[in-house]
């Protein structure tokens, strides 16, 4: 238990408990974990940061990043899943978009870390 840890100093034992009490629980750890292991694709982040401006379709990344159909597909079906991507049918088109505005935030921060 955290209220029984006798670490250096009572300073120090408040920024432990603290840590402690903001600290996700084990599921939402592992979700996370799996969310930054499908960002670590770089083909992944390609598609995303193609997505930053708006749907787009299958054909336009597999000739924007010079890669098979086939395998945008199957790197979207990825992204989709961990609710990263959403489509939208047009007909016989499906266009592709970032979820939300927190995957567009989670790219920016990473690359604005990155760049200092």
């Amino acid at each position: 238990m955290i209220n029984e840890l006798d670490c250096c100093d009572s300073h120090h034992n408040e920024i432990l408990k603290k840590a402690y009490d903001n600290m996700p629980d084990d599921e939402t750890v592992f979700d996370l974990s799996d969310i930054f292991k499908i960002l670590s694709d770089s083909t992944r982040l390609k598609i995303l940061w193609a997505m930053e401006g708006g749907e787009i379709c299958v054909r336009g990344v597999s000739e924007l990043l010079g890669i098979s159909i086939s395998a945008v597909s199957h790197q979207l079906k990825t992204l989709r899943r961990a609710h990263l991507v959403k489509s939208r049918r047009d007909g016989k088109n499906i266009y592709y978009s970032l979820d939300d505005d927190h995957v567009k935030k989670l790219l920016e921060i990473a690359l604005e870390h990155m760049r200092e």
